[in-house]
């Protein structure tokens, strides 16, 4: 199993929305594809709309059955991405494993909307949300997946994980650590030390993004769209999240394109297995230009683009952080 490509993700569509494209492409090379899911989006919201039913809103706000019922979306966008080896992070087991002062399930945290596209931390997140849970208890599990799957790229979210989800931010924190536990003999993790050569970051050039944000609005068919469903055009000149970077900033560092196109049928056919989460998910016509290759709105009714290459930066490594140091 050796050498194949991880992807850490924090809820059941972040894999899609994040990543769809290069899991896609890498599946349909041959590459040995793991998809981690830290939490199964239990406070997530349900889209249940006229223009997009789906007969499921009595689910938002019962955890456990969104959850159970976001599980069986995932393994259908899994299976359409190629993608055949997944965990739930929670589901790792250890050697020492007791769990004791330790939550059996890492939840979803929450979100609110704080502007288009960009979430800040839920007010009344639990004690067994996946942002509470200490870091190397996650951390420790994580590393077991990484000796056992030992894979030559890891890819997560940017330090401001993606779009400010605390989830988000936590898949981040918990992924670097979890490399660092990976490579420590002396780490309470079964299986042999793994060193992962390479961890890269989803990202998006900013200026693109303000592109790809004017193009949706020049697309007929987009606006159409909008007007017929009560969408959202995004703002080109609104606030970016966090994984919009400036181009410049990019130059400095290692990056990695993936072309969307050959894979474009599986990633929008995954983000219509997300139907609680994803609404509107279609091809953009030629007037949105080249750059743009499709869009979709989440449950805050605003359309997003799907740029035509996907974007990775790799990551510095930092010094290794001593066992039993990390919060």
């Amino acid at each position: 199993m050796q050498g194949g490509l991880l992807a850490v993700h924090a809820h059941p569509d972040d894999e899609t929305l994040a990543t769809g494209a290069l899991l896609a492409a890498r599946a349909a090379a041959g590459v040995h594809v793991t998809v981690v899911t830290c939490t199964r989006g239990e406070r997530g919201e349900v889209i249940d709309t006229s223009s997009h039913p789906t007969g499921l809103a009595h689910l938002e706000g019962d955890g456990r059955a969104l959850a159970a019922h976001r599980e069986t979306e995932l393994s259908a966008a899994l299976a359409a991405l190629g993608v055949a080896d997944h965990v739930l992070l929670d589901t790792v087991q250890l050697p020492d494993d007791a769990r004791v002062g330790e939550p059996a399930r890492f939840e979803d945290s929450g979100m609110a909307w704080v502007a288009p596209g960009i979430a800040g931390p839920a007010p009344d997140s639990g004690p067994t949300a996946f942002a509470r849970v200490p870091l190397d208890v996650a951390a420790r599990r994580l590393a077991s997946v990484v000796r056992d799957r030992r894979p030559s790229l890891v890819v997560t979210y940017e330090a401001g994980g993606g779009y400010g989800h605390p989830d988000h931010v936590r898949a981040h924190d918990v992924t670097v650590r979890a490399l660092e536990l990976a490579t420590d003999p002396t780490a309470a993790v079964g299986g042999e030390p793994w060193r992962v050569p390479e961890r890269w970051e989803v990202v998006e050039p900013a200026e693109d993004l303000r592109s790809a944000r004017r193009a949706l609005a020049s697309d007929p068919s987009v606006r159409r769209l909008a007007d017929d469903h009560g969408l959202t055009l995004p703002d080109p000149d609104g606030d970016l999240p966090p994984v919009a970077v400036p181009a410049a900033d990019l130059l400095a560092t290692a990056t990695r394109t993936v072309d969307v196109a050959p894979v474009l049928d599986r990633v929008l056919a995954a983000l219509a297995a997300h139907a609680t989460q994803v609404q509107h998910a279609g091809r953009t016509t030629v007037a949105a230009g080249p750059g743009v290759v499709a869009r979709y709105a989440l449950s805050n009714g605003v359309l997003a683009p799907v740029l035509a290459a996907a974007h990775l930066r790799r990551a510095a490594p930092r010094p290794a952080t001593p066992v039993g140091s990390a919060r």
